[in-house]
């Protein structure tokens, strides 16, 4: 069964990295030597759907025909990233000879757009490294002098206090943290980061420019995780309960009854009773890879509740 993909601070990265405007920003924070590029210059090919899991890239940049950057933000580390880009880079480019016609069995050589790998962590993990490489997941031991086939590397970035739009961001995700540890996954909690951050110059413009979207997001995504905690429950209680099907259902229908109690305490009732359902309609028909694309997407979100007659 296909994983549910989880999503907190991510989707608003991609929100705000999508519009043309910051997507130049972006560019411009990792190369500001290149003060020519413009808006159309940064052309937006994110993957979606990439593995059968349901992950998808974050955010995957362009920029002429010259360099091919793809992005992750996370909020939780993991070296395994490395590997996970890899297989979005090859995925990318696969895109990138199909829509140039490349024929990759001729004399010549072809040309290709040079890659530039990042993972932007947000977490608050002090011993992170710098750069990560795909050798380090590589099992045994090779002689001390022989090279690697192939390696990739991960540049990781954290807040820099150059107070660029990537460092905005990171600041963004911080507060976010701080204000849900006082407020939990609230109406509250996403308030008070807005006026924080408003009240510090943080991501301002954009902001205060898109701030029904910016609320509507992470309104989602609250909602979204307690889903995601229905899930898991579930989940766990089957495997305990494996071949007893009453079990399991009595199992389902508690997990399903604690997270919709917490989630009403919380207000948005009837709200959260459709994505619960809708939740629950798409995990049986072994469509739970939609869900999340579902929350960020108003249309197919309605459009899925409609065909489940939610």
């Amino acid at each position: 069964m296909p994983e549910m993909r989880r999503t907190v601070k991510d989707s608003v990265f991609t929100f705000l990295f999508r519009q043309p405007f910051y997507t130049r920003l972006l560019y411009l924070a990792l190369h500001p030597e290149d003060v020519t590029v413009t808006e159309e210059d940064c052309k937006i090919i994110t993957l979606e759907n990439v593995l059968m899991t349901g992950l998808y890239n974050d955010l995957g940049i362009q920029v002429r025909d010259r360099l091919i950057f793809l992005m992750e933000a996370q909020s939780t580390f993991s070296v395994n990233i490395v590997l996970r880009m890899l297989l979005y880079l090859a995925e990318t480019y696969m895109d990138y000879v199909k829509r140039h016609r490349l024929d990759l069995y001729a004399s010549p050589p072809v040309s290709i757009p040079r890659p530039e790998l990042y993972m932007v962590y947000t977490g608050g993990r002090s011993s992170v490294p710098d750069t990560l490489h795909l050798s380090d997941l590589f099992m045994g031991q090779g002689a001390p002098d022989t090279p690697d086939c192939l390696d990739v590397r991960v540049r990781v970035l954290r807040d820099s206090a150059q107070g660029n739009i990537l460092d905005q961001y990171v600041q963004f995700c911080k507060i976010l943290d701080q204000q849900r540890l006082l407020y939990g996954r609230t109406k509250r909690t996403i308030e008070e980061t807005l006026r924080i951050c408003m009240d510090r110059n943080i991501l301002a413009p954009f902001l205060a420019s898109r701030k029904k979207e910016v609320v509507d997001i992470m309104s989602m995504l609250f909602s979204q995780k307690e889903i995601m905690e229905i899930h898991d429950f579930n989940l766990a209680k089957a495997a305990r309960h494996a071949g007893r099907e009453e079990g399991q259902q009595e199992g389902m229908q508690k997990g399903m009854q604690k997270g919709m109690q917490k989630g009403m305490q919380k207000g948005g009732e009837l709200e959260f009773l459709r994505m619960a359902n809708l939740s629950k309609a798409l995990a049986e028909s072994g469509r739970e890879h939609e869900l999340a694309k579902a929350l960020m997407d108003r249309a197919l979100y309605e459009r899925l509740l409609k065909e489940f007659g939610l």
